[in-house]
């Protein structure tokens, strides 16, 4: 039986295990390899706080998402297939290692904060059309 996600250890094997998705993932890899050229010994402390913060409210992430997010945009368009492939891959990285109440929580979420993203990135473009 798997166990549920109680606590940073837990959330380091859920960004670990992310992550080694997302490095290979055809899809999103080159914009995390390539575009951002992601320092990852600097980058996953940072996601260890995010999604500790975003399932416990530990308060150790103090980051804007949005505004990353949408730097990265204006590097290399980000569009509805790379935040469905992120989804997939954060869902069922999830899946593969968790389940109790706050695994679908933290899915929850990680739902919700891609949407987010998505939709501000889309305000992005359509202010750059006027």
């Amino acid at each position: 039986m798997k166990s549920d996600i109680v606590s940073r250890k837990e959330i380091i094997i859920l960004v670990d295990s992310f992550y080694t998705k997302i490095k290979v993932d055809f899809t999103l890899g080159f914009i995390f390899n390539e575009v951002a050229n992601v320092n990852w010994e600097k980058h996953l402390p940072i996601m260890y706080d995010f999604w500790e913060n975003t399932l416990f409210y530990t308060g150790s992430y103090t980051g804007n998402p949005v505004k990353l997010h949408t730097h990265l945009h204006h590097l290399t368009p980000l569009n509805n297939t790379h935040f469905e492939q992120w989804n997939k891959l954060f869902l069922e990285t999830v899946d593969e290692n968790f389940e109790g109440p706050n695994a679908e929580l933290i899915k929850q979420r990680a739902i919700s904060i891609s949407m987010v993203l998505s939709q501000k990135i889309a305000q992005t473009k359509k202010s750059e059309q006027i």
